[in-house]
């Protein structure tokens, strides 16, 4: 402090009113929670939780199913054809035709054979499709259809120009798995299939340009 220098005074205060006093007296009220804990917002709350996790088990089983589904399609149409490439046989009239399907009978006895394993790395099971898959890949429209041509003396175009459509089904769902699917196994399965069937299905369509 500087000598002679004034010390300052303290600013006087007003005095309290009555009211003012009373309110600092008085004991305040606790604020609201916007939340507050009960035992009915915890139930809330869990509820929302479970939806939640309920849609969320929906969306993946969901995702799952729909990236199985073409590969449960591609096990029961290769086994549909083997039945129908079986039939056919002794139906065929052409040297050229009887020769094709012999080498299908070959094909899809080792394909369908081979698929096991491949598709066991992506979890599934050969022998457990969906019936609603098995019913709708059993063929009934093409050996109907096969049938009739047969009935009609025009088996031998209906057979190539069937078969060739057939081939060209099996050939477009391997490419879609083959993009779809992370097993390497099973990329290389597809991928040998493919082109193995390929010549089988261009000889198809050939004879029945030729022939149609």
């Amino acid at each position: 402090m500087y000598p002679n220098q004034p010390t300052p005074q303290p600013t006087p205060q007003p005095p309290l009113q009555p009211v003012d006093y009373l309110n600092q007296i008085s004991p305040q009220a606790p604020k609201k929670q916007l939340f507050s804990l009960t035992p009915k917002f915890l139930i809330f709350v869990g509820g929302i939780l479970v939806i939640l996790v309920l849609i969320l088990v929906g969306v993946v089983n969901s995702i799952a199913a729909s990236q199985k589904e073409p590969m449960q399609k591609l096990v029961a149409r290769l086994a549909t054809t083997e039945t129908i490439a079986i039939g056919a046989q002794d139906n065929l009239k052409s040297s050229e035709l009887r020769s094709l399907n012999s080498n299908l009978k070959i094909y899809f006895t080792n394909t369908n054979r081979d698929i096991a394993e491949p598709l066991s790395t992506v979890n599934i099971d050969v022998t457990e499709l969906n019936e609603s898959i098995k019913k709708a890949e059993a063929g009934e429209d093409i050996s109907s259809r096969l049938e009739n041509a047969r009935l009609n003396a025009v088996y031998d175009r209906t057979y190539a120009r069937e078969m060739a459509y057939q081939l060209a089904t099996i050939m477009t769902l391997m490419q879609q798995i083959y993009g779809s699917t992370g097993s390497e196994s099973l990329k290389t399965y597809l991928n040998s299939a493919y082109e193995n069937l390929e010549p089988t299905q261009k000889a198809l369509e050939d004879f029945n340009a030729a022939n149609g």
